[in-house]
């Protein structure tokens, strides 16, 4: 159970692990601008292997529960499926069901570990194999690894070594965990975290910050929701920047010119390099500015 490319890197696993008879993923979903319906990777890659596919609406589904048991599940591995799964299905199969967690549990519990452990400005995450309880990412842990997070680590980057990581502990724990060879051990009580799921709005740019937090929050929120402020009245997305070395009021524009667009925050400066506005394709900042004059002192931005 599975949904983003996090989750195909573990359903390859899965793979080599043994049989997997069956692959149930989030249903497709409008995208872009034409708002086509499209497939989730974990779709993609069970079709061109000749898994079956399902795709329920609900997961809480009686027919979907009783289509599973008709399967005799020995195990349910669960990476980013997106929904909760109800105690029906997690009682289902022989040996329960097994998550990968893309955190160092209990830390970050929830839908958007990798982001936030980006946006708060951790040093290292990692990835836990779990046995699922009905709590939010609470159950008993067989298996983790650590990472160090980089200071230009993205979303995307991270996500691909995390992925890999998730799948070496289904390769190597999960048929020990089959065999009985490897017991699952409680959770600390203490240092519990929570991630929970991205709204739009944590994308906004908030000068009033630091400089040093809205940098991590432009790596941790690309592609979603992606970060943003508004320039004059209008939308300015911002792929990519790093940390200015000037000071002043902030939202003050401190620099304007072909290296890139620098903006004073409560501490430090964010020096906008790549842009996108609105209606228009991503272009560097220099690029922008060629064909929108900003004088240094003023503060065109709004919230």
């Amino acid at each position: 159970m599975g949904t983003p490319q996090f989750a195909v890197r573990v359903l390859e696993a899965c793979l080599d692990a043994g049989q997997v008879v069956t692959c149930v993923t989030q249903p497709d979903k409008p995208k872009g601008r034409g708002q086509h319906p499209t497939a989730p990777p974990v779709k993609l890659f069970a079709e061109a292997r000749g898994i079956p596919v399902l795709q329920p609406m609900k997961i809480r589904d009686p027919p979907l529960i009783e289509k599973l048991d008709q399967l005799s599940p020995e195990v349910c591995v669960v990476a980013a499926y997106g929904k909760i799964l109800p105690e029906a299905l997690l009682a289902l199969p022989r040996h329960g069901c097994v998550n990968i967690h893309a955190s160092l549990l209990p830390k970050f519990r929830g839908a958007s570990p990798i982001q936030w452990a980006i946006a708060v400005g951790e040093r290292a995450t990692g990835v836990c194999l779990m046995k699922m309880d009905p709590g939010m990412d609470t159950g008993p842990v067989l298996a983790c690894r650590e990472v160090p997070i980089g200071p230009r680590e993205t979303y995307s980057s991270l996500e691909r070594t995390l992925g890999d990581l998730g799948a070496e502990l289904i390769r190597q724990y999960l048929p020990l965990y089959l065999r009985g060879e490897c017991a699952p051990v409680p959770q600390p009580k203490e240092g519990v975290s929570y991630a929970p799921q991205l709204k739009k709005e944590d994308g906004r740019l908030d000068f009033t910050r630091s400089a040093a937090e809205l940098e991590r929050r432009i790596r941790a929120f690309d592609p979603w929701p992606g970060a943003f402020t508004t320039l004059k009245g209008e939308m300015l997305k911002v792929h990519r920047a790093e940390l200015g070395t000037g000071q002043g009021a902030s939202g003050e524009v401190l620099n304007a010119g072909p290296r890139g667009l620098e903006v004073a925050c409560a501490e430090g400066s964010l020096l906008l390099l790549e842009v996108q506005p609105e209606g228009r394709r991503r272009m560097s900042a220099g690029e922008f500015l060629a064909g929108h004059k900003l004088e240094a002192g003023t503060r065109p931005f709004g919230g």
